[in-house]
């Protein structure tokens, strides 16, 4: 009972519960805005470009008139998609491959080792550099390229801690009682599982972020005039000069982000 109870307070640790207030706050302002502003984060002012905070446009607007209080929330929901798909993608594709080369090995194991190798042969960066050069402009190239990437390692630690776990004495008593494999997985290694998959997503999506951030500020990823964090940091840096407020504003939004996501891996360590 004890027991228990001290993973219940580690679970919802200082740290954790810091990270997902800021989450949550930023997933409210992110899919809130449409009900308090009627701006528009496309449509371009010159006359108004680079205005500071006002209670017209809460928080200023860009060099071309834009309003960034609904261009930031616009942003904040595609870096808030691409999470939530490129984490479900590479966990998916993760359990599924660290399952089979741990309990059934041989061809399986050597098949997803091979490929695990394979993808891990070319820096992260540049694999998702190549997704990207397919198809410029496209949401799916993004969410396979980055994907593809932390596959390898949701891979690699569901299928080192499932070999442990098949040769445990508690999943060799539920097989010679003529367990199925279903079960044994929900009974034994999920559970276990569990805890450290949550500190993976949440560093995973962290990566997912920067990686987008990354190719945005380079301009490889998403073309204009789509909303996204690091394309506004490139449009935004010739101005930081004349408006340093404005610039600021979507590089706060990925630290927040991104330090929101690394607060619930950290408190995740202490399950």
């Amino acid at each position: 009972m004890q027991k228990v109870k001290n993973q219940h307070t580690s679970f919802f640790s200082p740290l954790r519960l810091l990270g997902i207030f800021i989450f949550l706050g930023l997933i409210i302002y992110a899919y809130a805005t449409p009900w308090f502003t009627s701006q528009s984060p496309i449509q371009q002012n010159l006359a108004q470009a680079l205005v500071s905070f006002s209670p017209e446009h809460w928080l200023g607007t860009d060099h071309l008139g834009r309003d960034m209080f609904t261009r930031l929330a616009m942003a904040l929901r595609l870096s808030l998609g691409l999470i939530l798909g490129c984490v479900f993608i590479a966990l998916a594709a993760g359990l599924l491959a660290g399952f089979l080369a741990a309990f059934f090995g041989s061809y399986w194991e050597l098949f997803f080792n091979a490929l695990a190798n394979l993808v891990q042969a070319l820096p992260g960066l540049l694999l998702i550099l190549l997704f990207a050069a397919l198809a410029p402009g496209s949401y799916w190239s993004l969410y396979l390229g980055i994907s593809l990437v932390m596959w390898v390692e949701f891979y690699r630690l569901i299928r080192a801690q499932a070999l442990i776990l098949v040769q445990s004495g508690a999943m060799q008593n539920s097989r010679l009682q003529g367990m199925g494999l279903v079960y044994c997985c929900r009974r034994h290694v999920l559970p276990t599982l569990l805890p450290n998959i949550l500190t993976m997503a949440s560093l995973g999506a962290g990566n997912a972020v920067l990686a987008l951030a990354t190719l945005g500020f380079c301009q490889v990823g998403l073309r204009p005039p789509t909303p996204e964090l690091g394309l506004m940091m490139t449009e935004l840096f010739p101005y930081y000069y004349l408006a340093p407020e404005i610039f600021f504003l979507p590089v706060g939004a990925v630290v927040l982000l991104v330090l929101s996501l690394l607060l619930m891996a950290r408190g995740a360590n202490n399950v």
